[in-house]
């Protein structure tokens, strides 16, 4: 899988002698798969650690709250789990501004949310409001270092401990 691969991957996109070039990177955190997720944030975590740039860390559903949004008011954006039940996060959208509320988190089993919105990924529509927050978030001249930014792991992949 990609995990095999994801170093030769990057390094076939951005020659070596480019590296250096970067002004800050930026990486979505999840709720996602649990290696793809993982991998993609230390990836990103080294790399700014090692060229010294900025890193901005934004949740996957913070980036899709943007586009479905239907107001101004908070909603919950949602997403079923195989045999682990819903994660959910509380989003608010004013001015094109995406506010997070409450964090991606898994709901208890009788836990209803509304009003909700099911999660739909758009890789391109969501990488690209991504890049656009890293831009801004340079332009500004935001610190933006690489420690805090950490996956979002709703459930645990070894279960209960």
């Amino acid at each position: 899988g990609l995990s095999n691969s994801l170093i030769e991957r990057v390094a076939s996109l951005v020659p070596h002698g480019r590296w250096r070039e970067f002004k800050g990177l930026a990486v979505a955190t999840g709720p996602g798969g649990f290696t793809g997720t993982r991998l993609s944030v230390v990836m990103a975590r080294t790399l700014a650690q090692q060229l010294g740039c900025p890193l901005l860390g934004v949740s996957s559903f913070a980036l899709m709250a943007q586009r479905l949004a239907t107001d101004e008011q908070p909603f919950w954006i949602t997403q079923p789990l195989l045999r682990r039940g819903v994660v959910a996060g509380q989003y608010r959208v004013r001015d094109a501004v995406v506010e997070e509320l409450q964090a991606p988190r898994l709901l208890e089993a009788d836990q209803q949310v509304s009003p909700a919105v099911e999660a739909e990924v758009d890789v391109d529509v969501d990488v690209a409001a991504l890049l656009g927050r890293l831009q801004r978030s340079l332009q500004r001249d935001e610190s933006l270092p690489w420690q805090p930014v950490l996956p979002i792991y709703p459930t645990s992949p070894v279960g209960p401990v």
